[in-house]
């Protein structure tokens, strides 16, 4: 599959990234470990090369990274190895053991360094897919208000989209998305959300199931990879829209579904990062009906499929303000009808 980024290979279907799960971060005989306190600095300006095998142990990665940033200027020698930025691993799922990286399997996220220094990163440590300069925001959305201007990090050099891993019951689902764009969601050992529309979506299956504001799509395509006959995902902000509807061809051998009709390029709708009236973005053809909007969600009742009664998750920015959650969860049930569940 082409890359909407980088225009490479580096996107493969969900079939071809699971093929590699069982032995993807696992060393060889030969490939060794050094084990290094984050809190710390390096002790001395060297790191190990890879293996043989094409890995590295995560820590010499991580040590070959802040080497190359102090060198630069970006670091001083007395910062912690911590300080060069956070790792995001691809493709991303929970894990029990630090992993050992091979080629192009680490996006880098740091505040901390300058363009020039993740161009030489990109040439020098294999292990490296893409360099992100952060903030100290949220990218995208941050707010329910649609009218919040969004902020986003700067992919510096490389290719920044990534793949996290869910687990079914039917199979494991894998979701894209460029990091710069969207928030940092990395899967959680139990996978708190999957089990929360897994227990709500049930045996058999509600027949209509709404993921309001989908993010990249990950509560709507476990709703639809569980058999739900009718599913719709929407999101204000365009990165997340597009990517739901990418996600749906990432995972279509999963799904009831013949054709795949996606309606709008990620740079179109670039030009209108975030949109209020829900425009139909994706839909699917075949057992199951999938569609995916960009709009803001409060306007989304008026175009749901009449006569269905809907099961509608709210994955909220604003779950923590318990008022606010109510008040748009009474907003939305007076609407649209239904259940609702915050996961």
């Amino acid at each position: 599959m082409k890359c909407p980024v980088c225009a490479s290979d580096c996107v493969k279907s969900a079939r071809d990234i699971l093929s590699t799960l069982p032995t993807v971060f696992l060393p060889c005989a030969e490939c060794s470990i050094r084990m290094l306190d984050k809190r710390l600095p390096l002790p001395s300006m060297d790191y190990g090369e890879p293996c043989s095998c094409g890995k590295r142990f995560i820590d010499e990665v991580f040590a070959h990274i802040w080497v190359v940033m102090v060198e630069e200027g970006d670091l001083k020698k007395t910062d912690p190895l911590i300080a060069a930025g956070s790792p995001l691993i691809h493709p991303g799922f929970a894990m029990d053991r630090p992993p050992f990286l091979p080629e192009k399997s680490l996006v880098l996220l740091s505040s901390r360094v300058t363009k020039k220094t993740a161009e030489r990163l990109m040439r020098e440590v294999p292990e490296l897919r893409g360099v992100v300069r952060t903030g100290d925001f949220v990218p995208g959305l941050a707010a329910a208000d649609g009218n919040t201007v969004p902020r986003v990090y700067e992919l510096l050099a490389g290719c920044d989209v990534r793949a996290d891993v869910f687990p079914l019951a039917t199979g494991p689902l894998v979701m894209y998305k460029q990091q710069s764009l969207v928030h940092i969601e990395f899967p959680r050992a139990g996978y708190p959300k999957i089990r929360s529309v897994q227990q709500r979506v049930g045996s058999p299956p509600v027949p209509y199931f709404i993921d309001a504001c989908s993010g990249v799509g990950t509560l709507g395509l476990t709703a639809a990879c569980l058999g739900v006959p009718r599913v719709v995902m929407n999101d204000a902000w365009y990165a997340s829209a597009f990517w739901s509807a990418f996600n749906l061809e990432v995972n279509r051998e999963y799904l009831f579904v013949g054709r795949i009709r996606i309606f709008e390029q990620v740079e179109d709708m670039a030009k209108h990062p975030v949109v209020k009236e829900p425009v139909k973005i994706a839909e699917t053809e075949g057992d199951q009906v999938i569609e995916v909007y960009q709009g803001d969600f409060r306007e989304l009742p008026r175009i749901l499929a009449p006569g269905l009664v809907p099961l509608t998750a709210l994955d909220l920015f604003e779950k923590k303000d318990a008022a606010a959650t109510a008040k748009i969860r009474k907003e939305w049930l007076d609407r649209a009808g239904g259940e609702v569940f915050i996961p």
